[in-house]
């Protein structure tokens, strides 16, 4: 049986983890755009993204664009599988 995971489990990282989960293996996303989508302020953005980069499910790279700082983030293998085992823990409940 499929477990909960009580990180990902917390809305807005839930949220965040299942718009990454769309993205290709090696595709990333900016910060601005996933913020946008998901309609958080930069601080709470930035404090779940915190809590999925310390327990290795996102990878979160800083680099620059010209003079202009640019963040990137992308799901590790280890939060696509993390994340698909929550969804089928819930799959599970919805079932019983």
């Amino acid at each position: 049986m499929a477990q909960i995971n009580e990180l990902i489990h917390q809305p807005v990282r839930l949220r965040i983890m299942s718009a990454l989960n769309m993205l290709e293996t090696d595709e990333r996303v900016d910060f601005s755009t996933l913020r946008e989508l998901l309609d958080v302020t930069d601080g709470n953005l930035a404090t779940h993204l915190r809590r999925l980069e310390d327990a290795g499910y996102v990878q979160v790279e800083k680099t620059f664009v010209g003079r202009r700082p640019r963040t990137y983030i992308g799901i590790t293998p280890a939060g696509r599988l993390a994340f698909e085992e929550h969804v089928r823990a819930l799959q599970e409940i919805l079932k019983a």
